[in-house]
């Protein structure tokens, strides 16, 4: 088992245990936060998943539209759900994850049916731009970008409260989130040291462990 596979493999397992422990938190406390970020999390095992899948069998249609639907389109939006419980009315915020809900099953849609317009080189982890016309790539571009920007911008805010009403756990646990966002958005750095998939493989690996630490800081506090 090279690097890669070995490094994608650690990504899944252990995103699925974090699902699992805050999918229990989310049984002990119903709390709508806990739901999200486990759901999030399943969805980054299944990305890790997929990066294995391609790394391990090697790249073809099945193992990227995998990736590219988990990996980029639904995990940010669905991590994002978690911030906006934390911030609005649940009553809002229902009416909130219904619309993403939605939105990200019509992203996967199009995704799942979009035309292969490239070739795939077995050891190598493809770009969108090389094997999908603009719909995947705009549908990817708008989940990512607007569920990082509801993270970041949510977590920040809610940071700068928390520390001021002296409850220094939940800022913490936010910071970290934000940090997790952070690392899964810049992955594709990572290959100006590591080729690309180890890079993207390094990222899901350190993001999901901040986001999951996050969670868990976050939810022992109060609202």
């Amino acid at each position: 088992m090279d690097v890669q596979t070995s490094i994608a493999a650690a990504a899944t397992l252990v995103s699925l245990a974090f699902a699992a422990t805050v999918l229990e938190r989310w049984i002990d406390r119903k709390r709508p936060q806990d739901a999200a970020w486990a759901c999030s999390l399943v969805l980054f095992a299944l990305g890790a998943a997929s990066l294995w899948w391609g790394a391990t069998a090697g790249w073809s249609a099945g193992p990227f539209r995998a990736f590219y639907v988990f990996g980029a389109v639904l995990n940010v939006p669905i991590l994002a759900l978690g911030t906006i419980y934390l911030l609005a009315a649940r009553r809002t915020a229902d009416w909130i994850a219904v619309v993403v809900v939605m939105a990200c099953a019509f992203a996967a849609g199009i995704v799942a049916a979009a035309p292969i317009t490239g070739t795939f080189l077995a050891d190598e982890l493809p770009r969108g731009s090389d094997v999908f016309g603009p719909g995947p790539r705009i549908a990817a571009a708008v989940a990512s970008s607007l569920g990082a920007l509801v993270v970041i911008a949510g977590s920040g805010w809610s940071i700068v409260r928390l520390l001021r009403m002296g409850i220094r756990r939940g800022a913490i646990g936010n910071g970290l989130i934000v940090a997790g966002a952070l690392v899964l958005s810049w992955g594709g750095l990572l290959n100006s040291v590591l080729d690309e998939m180890t890079g993207f493989a390094v990222s899901l690996l350190v993001g999901i462990s901040l986001i999951f630490a996050g969670a868990l800081t976050a939810t022992g506090t109060r609202r």
